[in-house]
């Protein structure tokens, strides 16, 4: 059986299961199946649109599509727990732990926050990213559980109401500098500000805590990696001497309660 491959099966018969039409089409026994859709790699294209489908009894018209996209090592993929922080039933903060994602792709979203968040909530809910951490960034992140409170959240960070900063271990001292010091160079070609409000020594390197206004993909590896100060282990934009993971934690969120 092939590791990697992409499918689409156009449904002729009616009244069978979402498992018999891929066991009859696709190489994967009924228990890879079963995993693959349960971590969201299957997709179900409908009249009602397109959607993931994780019910293995669910039953398919004639005129819908299943889509597959099989890649077993992401599907063996096993990113560490997260650790819930707080449970405020519409929506949740979580610690992210290295290594997980944050918004899942077309070949799953097992290895998500949100999909972490949906699996693990005591009762089960349903979860919605509003906003993104560096899979290779740890802490804080908020989850919602309704669409409602997604879109409260969303118009809170569009509005820049949630106070959001991060700890940063970076390479060399930053011994001489004034506070806040201000990062402001263009992310593809839009505004971008970060500043450094606070500082400590950390042998040869330097625990920055920064404040972001903005919200840039790689806003605060960039800045800091185009002030000649690294974060220690970006393998991206750092020097390349560190092997350590990142050092970069989201540690502290402030917003009033949209509720």
């Amino acid at each position: 059986m092939t590791s990697h491959f992409t499918k689409k099966i156009t449904i002729n018969d009616a009244d069978l299961t979402a498992l018999a039409h891929l066991a009859a089409h696709t190489p994967l026994n009924k228990q890879q199946i079963k995993q693959t859709m349960k971590n969201g790699a299957m997709w179900l294209e409908s009249a009602h649109g397109i959607a993931r489908i994780r019910r293995v009894k669910k039953i398919l018209s004639p005129g819908d599509y299943l889509h597959i996209y099989y890649d077993e090592k992401i599907q063996n993929s096993e990113p560490d727990n997260a650790i819930l922080i707080a449970d405020e039933q519409h929506y949740s903060i979580w610690n992210k732990p290295y290594g997980m994602y944050s918004q899942g792709t077309k070949w799953g979203d097992h290895y998500t926050v949100y999909r972490y968040a949906e699996t693990h909530l005591n009762p089960q809910r349903p979860a919605f990213p509003v906003h993104r951490l560096d899979r290779a960034a740890n802490g804080l992140i908020i989850i919602a559980h309704s669409k409602k409170i997604a879109t409260a959240f969303l118009a809170l960070f569009k509005e820049r109401k949630i106070q959001k900063y991060y700890k940063a271990t970076v390479e060399g001292h930053l011994d001489k500098i004034e506070l806040p010091l201000v990062l402001n160079n263009n992310i593809d070609n839009k505004t971008a500000l970060s500043k450094i409000i606070a500082i400590e020594k950390d042998g040869k390197n330097t625990i920055v805590t920064i404040e972001i206004e903005t919200g840039r993909k790689h806003q605060i590896r960039k800045h800091l990696a185009e002030y000649g100060h690294p974060i220690v282990g970006d393998r991206l934009y750092g020097s390349g001497q560190a092997m350590e993971n990142l050092k970069l934690q989201a540690c502290y969120l402030k917003f009033t309660c949209p509720l």
